[in-house]
């Protein structure tokens, strides 16, 4: 028996693929096995390929995996496009409809099944994706009944009858395919799950949550990929707590309303992706100036421009920090994981309305999209501060406004909320004083950004890095955020493995950087390599800038859309270390 494995279905957009995946890795859910999954799509509606890949593992995972067990396809594009990542004696199940073939050079058993034939018997073509789910998940020798499950519940609200459709579509499938093969396989019965329950979502949805338990109770967002989910998912559940999404014209309108909403005392919530973010950049300008907290998601895609809209990349950063114009304290988060994009969610309204800022969380398409197993989150652990937020203020003898910008030692003044008693001010997006009339007094000016400035000085945020430091003087540092930490932490193994010690920093505090936490683990190294999806090297240069070390940053970049796998950081890694790969070694003789 194994320990893992990896499966993949793929075939043109909107024919089921989606589905097919849900419930396959559902069902695997409910058995207590832990999952990664990455989604590969097209930017339009319906057609094009796509394909779901979902490792499948008894112990935690945080990558997709190099290679793949199981194709299942239902159209030869698919096998053509994926047959390469197949290990040696892999598996193919084909509709058998299009006459598949296996690529020369694959070496992998092909079953065709009939899956559009056997949907059609059925009475309806849809039914395929749940006959090519029957068959893959009867190769791996898995209890039916927990799949049908699965089944019941994502088709119950259409009536017992569908249902039941579905479940023999499954049963067909399972049994065509098992006469072909002769039983499952042995060579892909994975071991028995841990039967514990876990959170299976995707860093979206993981985000949504986090902002109701944090308090927010309205969201003001244009639907844009790689973030919409999160839309979609608090349309769904703010209702429930009295609040409500509002879908705008643009993105300029919605981060102008949510600062509206967060001026009147709500906590609020946009969310986009690049291009989005550029159309917010002279309104998160306002935010810093106002002094009023507001929480944006940016969910980084392929730039610029349109760009790919649908593929993996991390080239926002240098947009995040100092996309707007003039000098604003803003704060920037890069949660690496599905239970992070949780809880620093919450922690992003805690910090906006404690420093009364702008906060940025910065996620990328693998983590947004990525459907990933979790722990169960821990509520206990969610606390709301809402900062300097002041009530019952004394009356004054004279027709005074007031100080909603007052000068304070730690930068940060109080907070009125509209309607308080005494409470009365001007707000405005020019330069102002302390009362928040405008001002253009060049004594004013410098001690008013002086006091914005020093806001973060003692900026206290929960993790401003994670650290896998097993070495005192590792020969390499492995510095990444977002979504490559858990193929970071794989490539790792395999390098101990080659005798080269190495550990692992994953950055969450873009902004303010955490100079001195960096600084001790890059001056320990023998080299840096800096890892990210981008074409410039936005987070070594940021590294660069904050610390130094040049002569000991390498950057490994990918941008081609695609996340990185384990074995190219690998490769890269070793590389880096000066250790020639084997091919290298035989072909001068030292092999």
């Amino acid at each position: 028996m194994i320990s893992q494995l990896s499966w993949k279905i793929g075939g043109q957009q909107g024919e089921g693929v989606e589905s097919t995946d849900r419930i396959f890795s559902t069902a695997l859910n409910r058995l207590g096995y832990y999952l990664y999954g990455y989604r590969h799509f097209s930017s339009r509606i319906k057609g094009g390929h796509t394909n779901n890949k979902i490792r499948i593992s008894t112990k935690p995972i945080r990558a997709i995996s190099d290679d793949l067990d199981i194709l299942v396809a239902f159209d030869q594009e698919s096998i053509d496009l994926n047959a390469h990542e197949l290990r040696s004696g892999g598996v193919i199940v084909a509709d058998a409809k299009f006459n598949p073939a296996v690529p020369e050079g694959v070496d992998a058993k092909l079953f065709p099944v009939p899956i559009t034939s056997i949907a059609e018997e059925l009475g309806t073509s849809l039914m395929k994706n749940m006959v090519a789910s029957g068959a893959s998940w009867a190769l791996l020798g898995l209890p039916l009944e927990v799949f049908n499950k699965a089944v019941e519940e994502e088709f119950g609200r259409k009536g017992q009858a569908i249902v039941e459709k579905n479940i023999e579509a499954v049963k067909r499938g399972a049994d065509y395919v098992l006469e072909l093969a002769g039983g499952p396989l042995d060579a892909f019965k994975l071991e028995p799950a841990d039967g514990k329950q876990k959170l299976f979502m995707i860093g979206n949805d993981a985000i949504g949550l986090g902002s109701v338990a944090a308090g927010c109770r309205i969201m003001s967002a244009y639907p844009i990929t790689p973030a919409s989910e999160i839309m979609e998912y608090l349309i769904k559940k703010l209702p429930k707590f009295g609040g409500t999404v509002v879908q705008t014209e643009d993105e300029i309108a919605a981060i102008t309303m949510a600062i509206g909403a967060s001026y009147a005392g709500v906590r609020t919530m946009t969310a986009s992706a690049g291009p989005g973010l550029s159309l917010m950049m002279e309104a998160i300008g306002l935010a810093g100036m106002t002094e009023i907290p507001v929480v944006i998601v940016d969910t980084q895609r392929g730039g610029p421009s349109t760009g790919l809209p649908t593929k993996q990349e991390q080239s926002d950063i240098s947009a995040l920090i100092y996309g707007t114009h003039g000098e604003i304290p803003k704060i920037v988060i890069a949660p690496s994981s599905i239970e992070e994009c949780f809880y620093d969610t919450v922690q992003a309204f805690n910090l906006a309305e404690k420093y009364q800022v702008p906060v940025i969380l910065a996620t990328d398409l693998q983590l947004s999209l990525g459907k990933q197993s979790c722990e169960l989150l821990d509520f206990e652990k969610i606390v709301i501060d809402r900062g300097f937020l002041v009530k019952d203020i004394p009356d004054r003898e004279d027709s005074s406004m007031f100080n909603r910008y007052a000068f304070t030692d730690n930068g940060i003044s109080p907070r009125v909320l509209p309607g308080e008693k005494n409470g009365i001010h001007h707000v405005t997006g020019v330069e102002h004083d302390e009362a928040g009339r405008p001002s253009e007094s060049p004594v004013n000016r410098k001690k008013m950004m002086d006091k914005r400035l020093r806001k973060l000085a003692k900026l206290e945020v929960e993790n401003p890095i994670h650290l896998h430091a097993p070495h005192a003087e590792p020969d390499l540092l492995i510095v990444g955020m977002g979504s490559t930490g858990g193929t970071i932490d794989q490539a790792r193994l395999r390098l101990n493995g080659e005798g080269v010690t190495s550990n692992h920093m994953t950055v969450r505090l873009l902004h303010p950087f955490p100079v001195d936490a960096v600084r001790e683990q890059m001056e320990k190294a023998k080299k840096i390599v800096v890892l990210e999806n981008n074409a410039t090297g936005q987070l070594a240069n940021l590294i660069k800038m904050n610390v130094g070390y040049h002569d000991k940053i390498v950057n490994i970049l990918k941008y081609d859309g695609n996340p990185f796998l384990p074995s190219e950081v690998f490769e890269r890694c070793k590389a880096a270390a000066g250790i020639k790969s084997q091919e290298e070694l035989v072909k001068n003789g030292n092999l």
